[in-house]
Parts: C-alpha cells; structure tokens; sequence
C-alpha cells in the first residue's frame, strides 16, 4: 500500500508542474507547449490611425487569470472611436505564464 500512496504522489506532483497556462488570439493560432510569441492582426474598417489602444489578459499557471482583452477596453485605453486595424500579441512560457494583448489602431 505504500507503494501505491508514492505512485498516486507522484503522479499527483507531476501534474501539477505540468502547467497550464496559454494564451489565444481573437482568432485562433498557434500554441507552442514551450514557449509561444506571435503577433496576429486583420484589417478592420477602412483607412489609417494615428492612435493606439491596449487592453491584455494574464494567466499564471491555467489557475489564476486577470485582465481584460476586449476590444472596447483597448479602444478606450487609446481614446479610439474609429478602429481602422486591431492586433492581437500573444505570450505564453512552459505553460506557467500567458499574456494575450488586444491592440487597436485607429481615430
């Protein structure tokens, strides 16, 4: 039987160090087990901006996240009422830390 407890420890301890912290874009993408960091982006209405908001989201460990990434956060942040262009850059190492960035371009 203690054979069995030292298993079922094991087991218990290694799953906890597997981490499970990710990030995603608005629109699918990647996802590397050991690091990730892209940037992804699309055209959104027409024309250019000279203003830039940010909004982002944290997660440590898959158990604790914060923030907010949406796109009225980031276009409040720049002051944006027109959104020519929106980004997403996304973060993310060993599962253990994860950021995911909403970036607006616009007027």
């Amino acid at each position: 039987m203690n054979a069995m407890i030292r298993i079922a420890l094991g087991m218990a301890v290694a799953a906890s160090l597997s981490g499970c912290a990710m990030a995603s874009g608005g629109n699918g993408g990647a996802s590397g087990s050991l690091y990730s960091g892209y940037k992804m982006g699309g055209n959104v209405g027409a024309g250019t901006g000279t203003k830039t908001g940010e909004a982002c989201v944290a997660s440590i460990l898959g158990i604790i996240a914060t923030g907010d990434a949406s796109l009225a956060a980031a276009k409040a942040a720049g002051g944006i009422t027109q959104v020519s262009h929106v980004d997403h850059d996304i973060f993310s190492v060993l599962g253990l830390y994860a950021k995911s960035c909403t970036i607006v371009v616009g007027q």
